[in-house]
């Protein structure tokens, strides 16, 4: 948008925020595209685009559109005003099948007349060479002024009516002209001036062919038209009565025009009129309700369920099972400990902690934990759709329908994710503490004691039964060392794998509680994934929409 705020810099330093409030409505209708129906923001849209597109353009120029029915004398007042004769006049039928520009001050209107779409064979500069030499004051009041004469608005032709919507919409003021006997036309009053009720500071109106008119009914007359237009929603629009065949009130209508030309604050209040008008219609069908966080217990019970649906407490119990098992048979007396290999380990059950070579070797990708039941996948989508309504409370239906969308948009990957999360997780079985290490080292130094002691003796009774004389065996406090190494290792070793019990509950619980730890990380992580980051999402944008939309008012 920096174009834009460049494009807007000469009417900001007139006092005008005008580039904020389309910066504004941009941002609210970028936010809301996808999310509130396309016939609310696709107006609001087209607004951006063409407020943006004015603002790029010359801010010198002011763009006056002359409007009307068959027969108003619209094309008349536009020649009065212009003293020439650029356009047709005719009473009963529509002349007028394009638009037609008058310039004043050609420098820097090129650019905005390819803008409006008028063809250079319909355009007329009015300090060309013909006008060099007779152009008076009162031409001089209009320099700056691109004056459109519009097709008329009742036309029978289809072309007309979409050429007249179109630059209405593109004029910086309007100027509609209306006749005696058609100004109470419901054609104009419900198509055109009663919808832009939000624009009456730059509208005028024109009660032309007043000559018609008895001078004694003039005064009601242009009363009454006040009075239509205060039905319309349009009690500060001026109403002028002229005559362009006898060029009575054409001067104070061209001071009118010249009046807002010269304050230079038409373009800008066109603008603002139109972004006002299409933040308004945004804001109805957004909604105006306070954004609403999600709160800490409902996220925790959401990571909840998804903890019970992949599985977590069974696996937290393998690993329990599992470090129980492997401590076990490291401190256990290694003659027995031996006999516990027979037994399968619980967590390469479940293909889980095995590590990357493991999971080639195996050649398994997913795990083989339970998939969720029947009764915790209803938990998660209760829990699901609890979070929604939680935050979507209070917000306008399309929002709510948006939320709720978001939530469950990305469930039917849960299984997959989940499975993926605890393989991934580093369970952090497969680690021996250190006391481990060291019992287990302790244990081998006993049993080695022991077959030492148990060959010794062997070796004695092989003498005394070949009858050779026994070497001399040395004892400790009366007992055999060689009994004394079988009987000591034994029993130490059996009371050290007793006494390591104790421990290997200890680290098994602790290693346990850390597994969950990292699994209900990881299984957070998932939920935050598929559906807490994409409601938060879309009460970022929601959030977004709201203050676009309120910078565009302000």
């Amino acid at each position: 948008m920096t174009s834009l705020l460049e494009g807007a810099r000469k009417l900001v330093t007139r006092g005008s925020d005008i580039g904020a409030r389309i910066e504004g409505l941009q941002a609210a209708t970028e936010a809301a595209r996808g999310r509130l129906d396309d016939e609310a923001v696709d107006p609001a849209s087209a607004v951006v685009e063409r407020a943006s597109g004015r603002l790029r353009l010359s801010a010198d120029h002011t763009v006056v559109a002359i409007a009307g029915a068959t027969g108003s004398g619209k094309s008349s007042t536009f020649n009065a005003l212009t003293g020439l004769e650029l356009s047709a006049v005719g009473v009963r039928r529509p002349t007028t099948s394009w638009a037609t520009a008058c310039v004043w001050g050609r420098e820097g209107a090129d650019e905005l007349l390819e803008w409006l779409g008028i063809p250079p064979r319909h355009q007329t500069t009015r300090d060309s060479m013909l006008d060099t030499g007779r152009r008076g004051r009162s031409e001089n009041e209009l320099d700056g002024v691109v004056l459109l004469d519009l097709p008329d608005h009742d036309s029978t032709e289809v072309s007309h009516h979409l050429e007249v919507d179109r630059l209405v919409q593109l004029a910086d003021l309007l100027v509609w002209v209306l006749d005696p006997q058609k100004y109470a036309d419901a054609a104009i009053h419900d198509r055109y001036l009663a919808p832009l009720a939000g624009h009456q500071g730059v509208m005028v109106v024109v009660l032309n062919h007043i000559d018609t008119v008895p001078e004694d009914r003039r005064e009601a007359m242009v009363a009454d038209v006040r009075r239509l237009l205060v039905a319309d929603g349009l009690d500060q629009v001026p109403v002028l009565p002229v005559s362009a065949r006898q060029g009575l009130g054409i001067a104070e209508l061209k001071r009118e025009i010249a009046d807002r030309v010269a304050a230079k604050k038409a373009t800008r209040a066109r603008l603002e009129a139109d972004v006002r008008a299409a933040a308004a219609r945004l804001d109805a069908a957004c909604g105006d309700a306070r954004t609403r966080a999600l709160s800490e217990d409902r996220v925790a019970a959401l990571e909840e369920a998804f903890a019970e649906a992949a599985g977590v407490p069974t696996v937290v119990a393998a690993v329990e099972r599992s470090t129980r098992m492997r401590a076990g048979r490291a401190t256990g007396w290694p003659v027995v400990a031996w006999f516990s290999r027979l037994r399968p380990d619980p967590l390469k059950r479940l293909h889980l902690d095995l590590g990357d070579a493991g999971r080639q070797l195996t050649g398994r990708a997913r795990t083989s934990v339970p998939a969720p039941s029947q009764v915790q996948r209803a938990r998660v989508d209760a829990e699901v759709r609890a979070l929604a309504d939680d935050v979507s409370t209070g917000l306008a239906r399309p929002w709510t329908a948006s939320v709720r969308r978001a939530s469950t948009a990305r469930l039917d990957e849960l299984g997959d994710r989940l499975d993926a999360a605890l393989a991934e997780t580093d369970l952090g079985a497969s680690r021996t503490p250190l006391w481990v290490g060291a019992v287990r080292v302790v244990q081998w130094v006993l049993l080695l004691a022991a077959l030492v002691g148990v060959l010794w003796l062997l070796a004695l009774a092989g003498a005394g039964f070949l009858q050779l004389p026994a070497p001399p065996t040395p004892d400790v406090g009366g007992l055999p060392v060689p009994t004394l190494l079988l009987v000591g290792g034994v029993a130490a070793g059996v009371l050290l794998a007793l006494l390591s019990r104790a421990l290997v509950r200890g680290t098994a619980r602790r290693r346990a509680r850390a597994a969950d730890r990292r699994l209900r990380e990881s299984v957070g992580s998932v939920a935050r994934e598929l559906v807490v980051a994409p409601v938060e999402q879309e009460l970022a944008a929601y959030t977004s929409v709201r203050s676009g939309i309120s910078r565009a008012l302000k």
